[in-house]
């Protein structure tokens, strides 16, 4: 007996936003984008936490290409995150300005993790664009800065472009092409497929690498932690449409794999994230709210006997409000200046 089987297709609004909000780095030229620049001004984030052996080269790469050849890119900032090691006078050698994340805001309790460093970022700059850019990459091109520039500097209907690439995982078996990613594809895709299908059509939707417009950027909450980006898609497709957000093909990225542990703590924080915008939105009610204790374990003796040491962590998810909401007394008009 044969069994006919419908064609599984994303919706009709995904496939149409692929086609028309999906492209490449290299659509635009440098020189094209200088033109459409138009008096648009661009801040450079890059949030770095003991990158002392990527970041100079990443900031060296924006500054000579995009600051001095071609004047794309009008600021470029450093976000020291708590750095044990020379993040920060490597940065301020290859010529960022470089901020301490706590000296942003000092009046205001210093919080931990990624989007913590990202707020605060934007906060301590300026321009009308700013471009993302995470500190730990090995093989960072300056395409990764013009083709996040390119839909926002060219479609004023484009609020925010998020970044994908191939992932590869190097390890001691070798390497998988595409085996980076493993928090997306486990969690972040699974779950916004199920609640937010809308958002099925980003390739990567925890990229580090992105960009926004500074109104719309100030607009939303930051979690603090690394359930950042995800609050950021679900609040702008919720906010925004989906139109608004774009996506561009960077190509290729290698970066420093975290342990499978971190990636575990990772995605408990972006789990959390997204059911507080299940509740917010009215997307799920529940009885109980989830827990933010995460029992993991690793190698070494407990009391009881067990060879395996128990380790706790508490996920929760503090966010910072937009910055738009904050009274103009808590921020100043130049907050690089005041925390320099």
């Amino acid at each position: 007996m044969r069994t006919n089987h419908a064609r599984l297709q994303v919706t009709p609004e995904v496939g149409t936003w692929l086609a028309r909000r999906s492209s490449k780095a290299e659509d635009w030229t440098t020189e094209e984008l200088v033109a459409a620049k138009r008096g648009t001004t661009v801040s450079v984030v890059i949030p770095a936490r003991n990158e002392e052996a990527t970041v100079g080269a990443i900031v060296t790469a924006i500054r000579e290409e995009l600051q001095e050849r071609h004047e794309l890119v009008d600021e470029i900032l450093v976000v020291d995150s708590h750095s044990t090691d020379a993040t920060a006078e490597v940065a301020a050698a290859a010529g960022a300005d470089v901020v301490a994340q706590d000296a942003v805001f000092p009046a205001l309790d210093g919080l931990q993790g990624k989007g913590e460093a990202l707020w605060k970022g934007v906060a301590a700059t300026t321009g009308d664009l700013v471009v993302f850019v995470d500190g730990d990459l090995y093989d960072f091109t300056t395409d990764y800065v013009t083709g996040l520039l390119g839909p926002l500097l060219t479609d004023p209907s484009v609020a925010y472009v998020k970044g994908f690439y191939h992932r590869p995982l190097n390890g001691a078996a070798g390497s998988e092409p595409e085996g980076g990613g493993r928090v997306t594809e486990l969690v972040a895709r699974p779950l916004l497929n199920m609640f937010w299908p809308e958002l099925s059509g980003f390739v990567q939707p925890l990229a580090g690498e992105y960009a926004g417009r500074r109104e719309v950027l100030e607009s939303i909450p930051f979690v603090v932690n690394y359930g950042v980006e995800i609050g950021h898609l679900i609040d702008l497709v919720e906010l925004r449409g989906l139109d608004a957000l774009a996506q561009v093909d960077l190509g290729h990225r290698v970066h420093r794999h975290q342990s499978t542990q971190a990636l575990g703590r990772m995605a408990g924080q972006i789990m959390l994230t997204l059911f507080d915008r299940l509740e917010r939105y009215d997307r799920l009610v529940t009885a109980v709210p989830p827990a933010t204790l995460l029992a993991q374990f690793q190698r070494g003796t407990s009391a009881d006997g067990v060879e395996r040491e128990l380790v706790l962590t508490d996920l929760t998810s503090p966010q910072r409000p937009p910055l738009d909401s904050l009274p103009v007394a808590i921020r100043p008009a130049n907050a690089l200046q005041e925390t320099a």
